[in-house]
């Protein structure tokens, strides 16, 4: 294995760490009531999920929406992911601006638990792809 393999690899699996804490801490949030928040995290889950399969091909990206323009080009477009998995991003990520930015929205809990959920449902899509091609 290369350098720049082992590296890449490395990169994948914590973006994947990342994306599970991100999920964890989703779930305590809405447990405890703090919607907006667990939108928040649930919308992290899925952008580091994305970023590890980006990393995958050294297209890992910190701006928001050049992740998910990389993620549907390099892999909805190319028939990689579902694209279902791409609306749920454009959602949680259309939710979490909502949520964090308009302070006088009223952010209902099951719009919280779905957003968690789906963002569940995004990583394990995700890690199954990568474990598929032998990242994971």
């Amino acid at each position: 294995m290369s350098e720049r393999e082992h590296v890449a690899r490395q990169e994948v699996r914590i973006y994947i760490e990342h994306a599970h804490e991100m999920l964890d801490v989703a779930a305590l949030n809405s447990a405890e009531g703090h919607h907006e928040s667990a939108i928040n995290r649930a919308y992290y889950a899925i952008f580091y999920a994305a970023n590890g399969l980006l990393a995958t091909q050294g297209l890992a990206r910190s701006k928001h929406s050049g992740v998910i323009a990389a993620f549907r080009q390099h892999f909805v477009k190319t028939g990689h992911i579902e694209v279902g998995y791409s609306r749920i991003y454009e959602r949680v990520m259309d939710d979490r601006h909502v949520s964090d930015y308009d302070v006088e929205a009223f952010i209902e809990p099951e719009r919280a638990r779905t957003d968690t959920e789906d963002a569940r449902r995004f990583v394990q899509r995700v890690e199954r792809f990568l474990q598929e091609e032998g990242w994971l």
